[in-house]
């Protein structure tokens, strides 16, 4: 039987999923060791398993793929042996399509055979139409060996007719719609895609005489790889060894729709995005978020870890001193055994602890970075009044999540979404706070660098899970009868 991953702790249900995280590498010996590294800097892209695929010019393709995390599995010199080579491809997942059991034949990258010779594929994002092209491709005789969506990009690349696997993989990415970036790779060759609106993140590094690809430059440092450049919505780079970089754009030229949730909550802090520190956009949306609404109160005061940067923004502008007023249990992961009830019931307090001495009698301002369900937010609301807090003013750090993601992120039914179905001040009333405010969709655009806010004719972000306004119609949801947000 494959080992079955604990389900999340109460603190984590409560929070979008970080979609999944993939990082490649070419021209660097034992290429898997580097690959291994930058996957654990994109461990907060995906807990649940990893993957790498390598290839050795003597001893072909190897692939290695695990449950739980990089540290637990891609550390031991046995396993890292079967992954020889100068070219390697690996990925972290949390599940957005397909099964949410854990599956080994879920976990990625995923490898073919062509009549060209194998290729391996990772994908972050997520594809509207796979529903549609599984039963195309079934239909027509495909065997699929998964539930993931991304397994649709190796049958349409195995039934392309085009003469090598790069130009199979263009022809295969034309009829797929949503949202992908990807790393892949041949037996020469590493090969990098962002879909035509650059919703999902990729970027270009180097190494010495090595390449490198990866969701996020924290991932590039952690290696002591220089940052290149991001790869561009609708960009193709095939990367060899010897020859380098070549890029070309197959994609019809659209306006780019990068996901606003990256500078809110997905990538690290210490990640650039645009040329510009993630760290530095946060705290710029608390500063946005304290002048445009301003509360008397005795401390600031961050839900950890993400509301942190936001937090001390709104310090900063609001001039109300910044305080760790709730402190975080680092060595309680996702794999904390929960034996008993009394334990399952003690929730967030596993992961959360209230600094009662710097809370008690204060008015407090709690910086969060989203509310999803709501649930752990009053949980943390109960324990700061119960550490003898006066007043508990909530300040969050995105306007309010009322749309579900479907480009990559696990996003709650449309109906589990607080938002979805409260005003903000009937999500005040049912959380039971002083107040509760958010930063409006305007002031976030100013915080991310767009000084004159959303372009309300053609937004500069994807920003549907707070819009509602989806760039790629989701084809798969709607046939199943999800109602788009009327025209206004």
């Amino acid at each position: 039987m494959p080992k079955q991953m604990p389900p999340a702790h109460p603190f984590d249900d409560d929070k979008l999923k970080e979609e999944c995280g993939i990082f490649g590498a070419i021209g660097l010996t034992d290429a898997a060791n580097f690959v291994a590294l930058g996957l654990h800097a994109l461990q907060h892209r995906g807990q649940e398993a990893g993957g790498i695929v390598s290839h050795d010019p003597e001893l072909g393709f190897n692939s290695e793929r695990r449950f739980g995390y990089v540290r637990d599995n891609f550390t031991s010199q046995s396993l890292m042996e079967r992954l020889p080579g100068p070219l390697a491809i690996g990925h972290v997942r949390y599940s957005t399509a397909g099964s949410k059991g854990a599956a080994i034949r879920d976990v990625q990258p995923f490898f073919g055979e062509f009549s060209m010779g194998g290729a391996a594929i990772a994908h972050n994002g997520n594809i509207t139409n796979a529903i549609a092209l599984r039963k195309e491709l079934i239909e027509r005789g495909s065997i699929f060996q998964s539930s993931s969506d991304t397994e649709c990009i190796i049958h349409l690349m195995a039934r392309s007719l085009q003469r090598n696997i790069p130009e199979r993989m263009e022809d295969a990415l034309r009829r797929v719609e949503g949202a992908f970036s990807i790393v892949a790779m041949t037996r020469t060759k590493l090969i990098g895609v962002r879909d035509p609106l650059g919703v999902r993140p990729l970027v270009l590094g180097q190494l010495g005489e090595g390449w490198i690809l990866s969701s996020e430059t924290c991932a590039l440092d952690i290696i002591g790889a220089r940052h290149v450049r991001e790869i561009e919505p609708g960009e193709m780079v095939v990367i060899s060894a010897k020859g380098g970089v070549e890029s070309h754009f197959p994609f019809r030229r659209q306006s780019s729709r990068f996901c606003i949730f990256e500078h809110v909550y997905f990538s690290r802090p210490d990640s650039i995005i645009g040329g510009r520190s993630v760290y530095e956009t946060r705290h710029q949306i608390g500063v946005e978020l304290a002048r445009e609404a301003p509360v008397d109160a005795d401390l600031v005061c961050p839900v950890p870890d993400s509301g942190t940067p936001a937090a001390i923004g709104f310090s900063h502008e609001s001039g109300i001193p910044f305080a760790m007023g709730i402190i975080r249990n680092q060595y309680m992961g996702r794999t904390f055994i929960e034996p008993t009830e009394q334990i399952r019931n003690m929730g967030v307090r596993l992961k959360l602890n209230v600094n009662r001495a710097l809370i008690e009698g204060k008015r407090v301002i709690l910086v969060d970075d989203s509310v999803v369900r709501g649930t752990t937010s009053r949980k943390i609301k109960e324990m700061i009044l119960d550490a003898g807090a006066a007043e508990v003013h909530f300040r969050i750090a995105s306007p309010p999540t009322a749309w579900p993601c479907f480009y990559g992120v696990d996003t709650p039914q449309r109906e589990k979404l607080l938002a979805a179905t409260m005003s903000e001040d009937e999500m005040r009333d049912h959380l039971q706070v002083n107040s509760l405010k958010f930063i409006s969709l305007d002031g976030l655009y100013r915080a991310v660098g767009e000084a004159g806010g959303r372009n309300t004719k053609c937004p500069q972000y994807c920003d549907a899970c707070f819009s509602g306004e989806y760039p790629v119609a989701p084809s798969d949801m709607i046939d199943k009868g999800f109602e788009l947000k009327a025209a206004e």
